[in-house]
């Protein structure tokens, strides 16, 4: 799979948890972290999602926006953020297509067989509206924010 790092980042236009559409284009002169998750409420991404809760008040330091994407519906999102505390945005692809754009969604393998589906994975966009680091498979859910963070400080420390 190759990765997004130098290239302009794909458009997108999706609704987020706070009822708002979020574009790329607000975020022109900011640091923007995307990261493509599965599904709420499932065990590797609660832990993904609790640890950039954690983090979430250094990243703020740093003047980063974090978005989580997944393709469940707003409703979900809005228990996952309930449930969890989560301090930041959660958009809703249910048609995958900003996930495909991200090469975020596609053929994966789960259990020994393959199938279509989310791909975890994580970008972070820079002021320019490129993208500065791709991850394009993220093995540790919990232990990945860290290593996003770390990413930042060095950039922008």
């Amino acid at each position: 799979m190759s990765s997004l790092e130098g290239k302009n980042a794909p458009l997108f236009a999706l609704e987020g948890s706070d009822h708002k559409v979020h574009d790329l284009n607000d975020y022109k002169g900011k640091t923007l972290v995307l990261y493509f998750y599965p599904r709420d409420n499932t065990p590797g991404c609660t832990k993904e999602a609790c640890s950039f809760r954690d983090l979430h008040s250094q990243l703020s330091t740093l003047d980063v926006v974090l978005l989580g994407v997944s393709k469940d519906s707003l409703a979900s999102h809005d228990k996952f953020i309930a449930k969890f505390g989560l301090p930041f945005v959660l958009l809703s692809d249910p048609e995958t297509t900003v996930m495909q754009a991200y090469r975020a969604f596609g053929e994966k393998t789960m259990y020994g067989k393959k199938v279509m589906g989310t791909i975890r994975s994580t970008v972070v966009i820079g002021p320019d509206g490129k993208v500065l680091k791709h991850w394009p498979k993220v093995r540790k859910a919990e232990s990945h924010p860290q290593e996003v963070l770390d990413f930042l400080q060095e950039q922008l420390g």
